[in-house]
């Protein structure tokens, strides 16, 4: 479990913003080195963001919070860093995830996807920011991390250029002709209902890249964290459709992207659980296997799926910790 105690900044860098004497309060983190606390003051809050150099540069999430808010998506306002310290306060948007919500009114799920929806139409809608290029490059690395992590974890010793080989066939229908900023962790445990009105925020999403809109919508529709059932999946793709120009060869790049993603967190989660020390990671993969399958049951991905017939025996798709035993 993490070391949730402050750091040793903490209480200098808040003091010299205006906020010595909060309060500082642990808040659940996430997969990487941040931490987060809430800053309690009286009647005001706000989060601290513990990002500790080298292994965290806060540097990414500040310039997309700033790109995102000043084209009136509700990012955190920053009110104040010391990269340094990899210590950044930025605006409380609460607790209440729309990951609860869904899972306490489950008859609301289409409504309460929609509004997600409806913002990655606006996304769209915006040229890219300043943030890198998702191109072939990266999604070869990222779709790498199965064969590195997942393979060896369940004992298989794959055909790695056979891997190469079948994704280089499918990858042409992942790169975007007109790249949109893509936040990349756009998920139900990443979108906070803020306000009376409970309008979406966005969170985490330093990992920002330019590359196809259909990659938030699978990371929305093929939640890793929650399962997301096919018919909720087929409604908002249709929502999407509707808004937007998106058509079949946009269809066969969320396939692609969702396969690559879904083969990406496979390899992350077992990471996670072997050299991280998180165990409870892998026991989302079976969720994340049933998502891939339906991708790979795609026209589109036929190299990848016959790579996967040909190594990946059905008995050995579900959770690595438990099938290394």
């Amino acid at each position: 479990m993490a070391d949730m105690t402050p750091p040793p900044g903490a209480a200098a860098f808040l003091d010299a913003h205006g906020w010595g004497g909060a309060n500082i309060l642990p808040v659940a983190g996430d997969a990487s080195f941040r931490r987060y606390f809430r800053a309690v003051d009286g009647e005001r809050q706000a989060i601290l963001m513990d990002a500790p150099p080298p292994h965290e540069d806060p540097r990414p999430f500040i310039a997309v919070a700033e790109w995102l808010v000043e084209r009136d998506f509700a990012a955190p306002a920053i009110l104040a860093c010391d990269l340094d310290q990899g210590l950044v306060l930025i605006e409380d948007f609460g607790d209440d995830r729309l990951r609860e919500a869904v899972d306490a009114a489950p008859d609301q799920e289409l409504s309460l996807y929609a509004p997600a929806i409806d913002l990655l139409v606006r996304l769209r809608a915006e040229p890219a920011g300043p943030v890198p290029p998702y191109d072939r490059a990266v999604l070869r690395r990222e779709a790498g991390l199965f064969v590195e992590w997942y393979c060896p974890a369940v004992g298989i010793a794959p055909d790695l250029a056979g891997w190469d080989a079948a994704w280089e066939a499918v990858f042409d229908h992942a790169i975007a002709e007109t790249p949109v900023t893509v936040l990349r962790d756009y998920h139900a445990e990443n979108l906070m209902l803020v306000g009376p009105e409970r309008s979406l925020g966005l969170l985490d999403f330093q990992d920002a890249l330019a590359g196809h809109p259909a990659y938030d919508l699978v990371s929305l529709l093929q939640d890793a964290r929650r399962t997301v059932d096919p018919t909720v999946e087929a409604a908002m793709l249709e929502r999407y459709r509707a808004a937007t120009d998106a058509d079949a060869a946009f269809m066969d790049a969320y396939h692609v992207l969702g396969a690559q993603r879904n083969a990406k967190i496979l390899g992350i989660f077992t990471r996670l659980w072997q050299r991280d020390g998180k165990p409870h990671y892998p026991t989302m993969c079976p969720r994340v296997w049933a998502y891939l399958e339906r991708d790979l049951a795609q026209p589109v991905m036929a190299p990848v799926a016959a790579w996967f017939a040909a190594n990946i025996p059905p008995a050995l798709r579900g959770d690595p910790l438990v099938l290394s035993a």
